[in-house]
This record gives C-alpha cells, sequence and structure tokens, in this order.
C-alpha cells in the first residue's frame, strides 16, 4: 500500500479492507473446494466464516460509499468509526488465521492432502498481509 494519498488514507485503507474481506470470503470456497472430504463441522465452519466476511465486506463498501459522498471531507466521528471497522477487520483476519491453523492440525483429510496444506498456508499468508497494512493504518492515527 501506497502513503502518499493525504487527505484519502480513509478511502485507501477501506479499499485495502474491502479486497481483503472479499478474499477472505473466497478463501472459504476454495477451502471447501479443494477438501472435498472435510469433515462437515469444518465445512459448517467454513460456511460461517464466507457469511461473517461477506457482512464484513459490505460494511466496507457501506464507508467507502459514505467518504465518497463526504468529498474529501472525512470527520473526526466518521474517521474514529473507520478505524474500528479496520480494527475489527484486523481480528477477523487474526482468528481466521487461528481456524485455518487448527484445521491444519486437526483435519485428517487437510493432513493427507500436501497440496490444501500449501493453499492454507498461502491463505494464512494473505490474511497476514492485510493485519500488517490494517496495523499499519491503526498506529498511524
Amino acid at each position: 500500500m501506497q502513503y502518499y494519498y493525504g487527505n484519502q488514507m480513509p478511502l485507501r485503507v477501506l479499499d485495502e479492507a474491502e479486497f481483503w474481506k472479499h478474499q477472505e470470503e473466497e478463501h472459504t470456497v476454495v477451502i471447501r473446494e479443494l477438501v472435498g472430504n472435510l469433515e462437515q463441522k469444518y465445512v459448517k465452519a467454513l460456511m460461517e466464516w464466507e457469511k461473517e466476511f461477506a457482512k464484513a465486506h459490505h460494511r466496507v463498501i457501506r464507508y467507502i460509499e459514505t467518504v465518497n459522498r463526504s468529498k474529501g471531507q472525512v470527520s473526526q466521528a466518521l474517521y474514529q468509526d473507520i478505524m474500528q471497522l479496520i480494527s475489527f477487520c484486523l481480528q477477523q483476519s487474526e482468528q481466521f488465521i487461528n481456524f485455518c491453523r487448527t484445521i491444519m492440525e486437526e483435519s485428517e483429510p487437510i493432513s493427507a492432502n500436501p497440496t490444501a496444506k500449501v493453499v492454507l498456508n498461502h491463505i494464512i499468508v494473505e490474511s497476514e498481509y492485510f493485519i500488517g497494512v490494517a496495523q499499519t493504518i491503526l498506529y498511524q492515527q
């Protein structure tokens, strides 16, 4: 992420969150499709994660629309709400990473599938990237 956006920074961080929440939503589908014999409890959990990522994604989109309508005049209250949303998104990604690590350790079909392990590790790295971006923004306030 580039840091020369000036007063467009709230929009830029929302843009990142919008992209990564959508990615994480898709990652839940990738895992389910890749591991066809995944235990039902993990399939159900991934379907819940998909719903939660979709909700976060839609919340981010609503804030993007609000910032766009503000024509660059982001109030302190709106800025704080955006930072709280980014903090929520960061925590959600951390929890998803923990979930991915858990299923890598506990799921028999995943432990027997080297490709699934590689994909899950890649998914974790991508969520960690978003966390790094979000932390950078949150710690700059």
